[in-house]
């Protein structure tokens, strides 16, 4: 019996934005499919609008499995794990663990061929674009937050704002004047009734 995928189903019930009061509860199964969705747009942009030369199925595998650790960890919230280096160093570790201990569920002849996304090569330049992607799946959640009246998430838009433009990703900036702007329509609005 392997349980790989048992514990990757168990993603729906780690809790992201724990210390915030959120009018709508995300989990980090829901997220990574934002993330990969939202990395393979970047990845698009990067490649056909700019000329890039990414690796789109590299990205979103990265993606999909980029949170896979917190099955194990649960969501270390950011003020916590980034509060010092050796908090962050350490769950660093903790991540890696347990990243280590779900792999080994899996068979042999499967592990191969997903090990290597389980554990992201962190200095490729896929793996950037997993982590603009995160930040602008967290960016768009807090616009779903201040559209629903919740004032609670308005430090963090900024702070993500700021972020996104701080990364000097020309993918990034492109995806931020293009497609955010849509994020703020009714449903009605976006089929232009």
């Amino acid at each position: 019996m392997y349980k790989f995928y048992a514990y990757t189903d168990r993603m729906k019930f780690i809790k992201r934005w724990q210390l915030m009061r959120s009018t709508r509860e995300e989990n980090i199964m829901e997220h990574s499919q934002s993330v990969a969705m939202l990395a393979h747009a970047l990845v698009c942009i990067e490649n056909g609008v700019f000329g890039g030369n990414v690796n789109a199925e590299k990205a979103v595998l990265y993606a999909v499995y980029h949170e896979v650790s917190e099955v194990m960890t649960g969501d270390l919230p950011t003020p916590v794990k980034y509060f010092n280096q050796s908090i962050h160093g350490e769950y660093a570790k903790l991540e890696s663990l347990a990243v280590e201990k779900i792999a080994d569920t899996l068979p042999a002849e499967m592990k191969e061929g997903i090990y290597p996304y389980l554990q992201a090569d962190k200095s490729s330049q896929e793996y950037k674009f997993v982590k603009a992607a995160d930040k602008l799946s967290a960016y768009i959640k807090c616009l779903e937050e201040l559209r629903s009246g919740n004032n609670e998430f308005v430090q963090a838009e900024k702070t993500l704002g700021a972020a996104l433009a701080g990364m000097k990703m020309r993918a990034v900036d492109y995806f931020v004047e293009q497609f955010i702007p849509a994020f703020s329509l009714t449903l009605d609005e976006l089929e232009g009734l």
